[in-house]
């Protein structure tokens, strides 16, 4: 095998590096991948190691089953010796093996997720404060961060300075002599289990460094530290450790990635060499050179300049839309334009945003022009079990003898009519041959049923016939505003959702339910409710009618920018580039934050092959309401040079002078 042949010369070095510890650092579209199947194959056509000895490990199955096809495309049947995997594959492995010594047997149980919530209730309803309400979800939640940063010994429980502290260690401590009991773990015991083996048990640990000589890890940058204390006590003995990752790419620190580990490879490892994998075969050299200068603000990251062979390319659009749905016909019509022009497939193009919400404008726009489009890694915006519920209660207002709607929303808030209630009204109304809302408003007198359940079936009858009464005449954005405020949908989103960034994400959703009323009736100036109504019904549609949604097989792509690494498209709009946006809102009091805010924005920047667009508004509907917008700060650090100076469909144009200048808090001055 010709490996000088097959790769260039950093991947050469990184591939044919001996014994010790390396570190990769893999660009945007470096070929990481081709990196690490390459370097286990150099290892065992080479260096002749037992490919028993070899360890690679990855974050999905996918990508664990994609490495070990090229290896044995490359080296045949000896790679089925190789061990590839993710580190929760790996652990079990382990644990399968060594469990005996932990007083667990080889055949224990592994609690997926619906397990542990079935757990974590049990245990909150047995515990003395069980009259307050607590989420199972986010204790469970809790619960993992804890185990995932418990790898190097107990602590102190967190405190989260909420009601949840009051029973985090009771609920924690049962959580675990549950498990035990039951001869059960969960995936975070995958790896903190064997960490405790590791360090209880000697002979075990030089086992399994034994075991696994050589180890490979991709995605570094995406480890926790219970992941990196694994690893790093797993490679202790031997120190051939090759980690392969960028740091300009960690964008999880939300769910417990910690970047640091990366950086701090050299710290750990004094001796190891350092690779960096530069030359990019994904993008044009304008979109890396653009995408460098965001990430080079950065204060803490190993600097990467990366290049190609693929030419300079055409510079940057950049356009200023007047609002969120001025945007999406704007980007509509480029993507048109793109596809007459190339006859490129609607799969050619992504459009990527930082927060779900955007979607709602991208969608009807492209249900309108008839752009066939899919939503990557979440649920279409009037799919949204948020909207269903909200549409719901609009459509009793407006049709209060709407049984099937009636009945999803009857205690939703809750209002004191329990399952037992309900299930006798629809008995009623069906016995009289008349609609629930019939036997709600007959059910206010009935003697049979609790005082709860008639002072909620009272307070309902009476705001479905006054809200139903005020549609008749009143503007459309006014009473979806008024339905989401009397509903007190929002109020039981605050009182039963505890995480804060769940919690706004929710509300975010809600609220723009009202911007989508409100970008309907200025199409529409005429339409009232039901037309609003009728929107929404062709919309969901299929699912309706009970047949799920047929995703097309060529489709533009709709992306959160989370879902969007590991993809790359020929054409990429990103859009929203503004301030509480990108950066996001709750990013903003911390420079660590934004650090990965704009690691999210080099991400985005770096999906596109062969175009970028970039968009930004003057003003958004927030609640209904027309909303300021500011430019993002990230817009300020691409140099003027890489961006085109005009973009010809929109009357709006991109304005340099008024972006915010780099590491500005407040933004700069508002686009009037």
């Amino acid at each position: 095998m010709n490996f000088a042949k097959e790769l260039n010369p950093q991947q050469l070095v990184a591939v044919t590096h001996g014994d010790g510890p390396l570190l990769v650092l893999a660009g945007a579209g470096s070929g990481k991948t081709r990196v690490i199947t390459f370097r286990i194959a150099w290892l065992i056509h080479e260096k002749k190691v037992d490919p028993a000895r070899i360890l690679g490990v990855t974050f999905t199955n996918k990508a664990a089953d994609e490495m070990r096809q090229r290896i044995q495309k490359q080296i045949g049947p000896a790679a089925r010796d190789v061990t590839l995997g993710t580190f929760h594959s790996l652990g079990l492995r382990i644990l399968r093996q060594h469990s005996p010594a932990l007083g667990y047997r080889r055949d224990f149980t592994i609690y997926n997720e619906g397990d542990q919530l079935a757990l974590v209730r049990t245990l909150i309803r047995e515990h003395p404060q069980k009259r307050e309400k607590f989420d199972a979800g986010i204790l469970l939640a809790r619960i993992s961060h804890y185990k995932n940063t418990l790898a190097d010994g107990p602590r102190e429980y967190p405190l989260f300075n909420d009601k949840y502290d009051l029973v985090f260690g009771d609920v924690f401590e049962s959580y675990q002599r549950q498990l035990r009991a039951c001869q059960a773990v969960d995936f975070d015991d995958l790896i903190l289990l064997p960490i405790r083996l590791f360090r209880e048990h000697p002979p075990i640990l030089h086992a399994c460094q034994e075991q696994y000589r050589y180890i490979l890890v991709d995605e570094y940058q995406d480890t926790n530290h219970g992941q990196y204390q694994f690893i790093s006590r797993l490679a202790a003995r031997h120190k051939n450790l090759c980690v392969v990752g960028d740091d300009d790419q960690s964008i999880y620190g939300w769910r417990g990635a910690e970047v640091r580990n990366i950086l701090s490879f050299t710290q750990d490892y004094p001796e190891a060499v350092v690779v960096k994998l530069e030359q990019n075969y994904r993008s044009t050299q304008v979109i890396l050179d653009a995408a460098y200068h965001v990430i080079k603000n950065n204060s803490k990251r190993q600097d990467k300049r990366l290049w190609t062979r693929r030419g300079r390319g055409r510079n940057i659009d950049a356009f200023l839309a007047k609002d969120e749905n001025d945007e999406a016909k704007t980007i509509a019509w480029r993507i048109q334009t793109i596809r007459e022009r190339t006859q490129a497939p609607w799969s050619s193009f992504a459009v990527l945003y930082r927060s779900n919400v955007q979607s709602r404008a991208l969608e009807s726009t492209f249900r309108v022009c008839r752009i066939p489009y899919q939503v990557v890694g979440g649920y279409e915006f009037f799919e949204r079990k948020e909207i269903k519920d909200l549409a719901a209660y609009l459509r009793v207002i407006q049709n209060p003898h709407d049984d099937l709607s009636l009945l999803r929303i009857v205690n939703y808030p809750r209002r004191g009519i329990g399952d037992h209630t309900i299930v006798y009204l629809s008995g009623q109304a069906q016995n009289q041959g008349i609609s629930v809302f019939e036997a709600l408003r007959q059910a206010r007198r009935d003697s049979s049923l609790s005082k709860a359940a008639r002072e909620g079936i009272h307070a309902l009858v009476e705001m479905i016939g006054e809200l139903h009464q005020y549609c008749q005449s009143a503007p459309l954005v006014q009473t979806v505003r008024l339905v989401l405020d009397r509903s007190g949908y929002r109020e039981e989103l605050q009182r039963t959702i505890e995480d804060p960034i769940t919690l706004q994400n929710k509300i975010s959703i809600v609220e723009e339910l009202a911007s989508a009323a409100a970008a309907y009736a200025e199409q529409n100036p005429a339409g009232r409710l039901r037309d609003f109504i009728d929107s929404i019904s062709l919309a969901d549609e299929p699912a309706r009618n009970g047949h799920p949604k047929q995703q097309p097989s060529d489709a533009v792509m709709l992306v959160t920018l989370h879902s969007a690494k590991g993809l790359e498209f020929p054409y990429v709009f990103l859009c929203g580039m503004e301030e509480d946006l990108l950066p996001h809102s709750r990013s903003m009091k911390d420079a660590m934050n934004v650090d990965e805010e704009r690691r999210l924005c080099y991400v985005g920047m770096t999906r596109a092959q062969r175009h970028l667009t970039l968009s930004l508004t003057q003003e958004r509907n927030k609640f209904g309401k027309r909303v300021k917008r500011v430019p993002s700060r990230f817009l300020r650090e691409i140099p003027p040079e890489l961006i085109c100076k005009q973009f010809s469909h929109s009357p709006y144009f991109f304005d340099r002078q008024k972006l915010p200048k780099a590491g500005d808090e407040t933004g700069g001055e508002t686009l009037a």
